[in-house]
């Protein structure tokens, strides 16, 4: 693993960041436009990328230098092996990474010109992820100063997450896809991370029209701490009593946006790791992610820390 400079973060903990979530082979297609219902439409020839929400953010904060693991299943496939090698080319921490059970995971990704995406998941092996692999992997959330985990697992698995939570351990959970979450699990969140249909999602009816009025009412919900990713726009940041932060994103031409969402997660949970102050660390993951999008693919588009300018 790479060290970094984790001036003011506690040197105790062995691990910056511990990853509990998916890891899936991207299956990727570039297209035109996205089919409508019934519709077929001709593409690029396939692409198979190693993905997953989980995954990227490991690798993605592995590739910034931060201490990393990952806490995930792969199948005992040729997927599985493609995504451990690139979590350890990712100075990785792949010990809790278990293989087999069933295949690894696929997500099937289309990519039109402008560089959105769609995205249908297999879960293969990440489904079989249970409680009590988080219960048997306590001495390794233990060694974490941030746990980050996502919604591609079972929800009950990362119900066991918030419940083996060290005392100190900052979690940070990206409810991608969306799915009702325990009050338990929204108590937790510091921060909760959500883009613009995951807000939505999440406050239901509630929604205001604008962003601005989406985290204070998800501030509202429980969670410690908020940040609404607004893609190009940058991204708004939620805490205590305080008006709701803007934090502007650097303009470039996006090429591809698979993974953005994941690097900029994990750059935010790596900064908090350092113990920077929430809008500080989105305004460096704001720059991550968008070092991203100028390149194709997630983990094969992640920059290093070297790559990004950061205060």
């Amino acid at each position: 693993m790479t060290a970094t400079d984790l001036s003011g973060a506690d040197d105790s903990r062995a691990y910056d960041l511990v990853v509990v979530g998916s890891a899936n082979a991207d299956l990727v297609v570039e297209v035109e436009r996205r089919p409508g219902a019934g519709e077929t439409v001709l593409g690029s020839d396939l692409v198979v990328l190693p993905g997953g929400k989980g995954a990227n953010q490991s690798c993605a904060a592995g590739r910034l230098g931060a201490r990393t693991a990952l806490l995930a299943r792969v199948g005992d496939d040729a997927y599985g092996r493609l995504l451990l090698d690139s979590q350890r080319a990712a100075g990785v921490d792949t010990s809790g990474v278990l293989v087999g059970g069933a295949p690894t995971g696929v997500a099937l990704i289309t990519v039109d010109p402008s560089g959105d995406n769609s995205i249908v998941v297999a879960p293969g092996a990440n489904a079989r992820l249970t409680p009590a692999d988080v219960r048997a992997a306590g001495r390794l959330l233990a060694s974490a100063r941030v746990v980050s985990v996502q919604l591609e697992i079972p929800l009950e698995t990362v119900g066991e997450v918030v419940r083996a939570l060290p005392a100190g351990t900052r979690l940070v959970l990206n409810p991608s896809p969306p799915a009702p979450l325990p009050p338990e699990v929204l108590a937790a969140c510091d921060p909760l991370v959500v883009n613009e249909h995951e807000a939505r999602y999440v406050l239901g009816d509630g929604a205001g029209g604008k962003p601005e009025e989406w985290a204070p009412a998800l501030l509202a919900l429980g969670p410690r701490s908020v940040v609404v990713t607004l893609g190009e726009r940058g991204a708004l940041v939620a805490e205590g009593s305080v008006a709701p932060v803007h934090v502007p994103s650097p303009q470039v031409d996006a090429v591809d946006t698979t993974g953005a969402g994941d690097a900029f997660t994990a750059a935010l949970a790596c900064r908090l790791a350092r113990a920077d102050a929430l809008p500080q660390a989105a305004a460096y993951a704001t720059r991550v992610a968008a070092a991203t999008v100028v390149r194709r693919g997630a983990q094969a588009s992640y920059p290093t820390a070297a790559e990004i300018t950061a205060p």
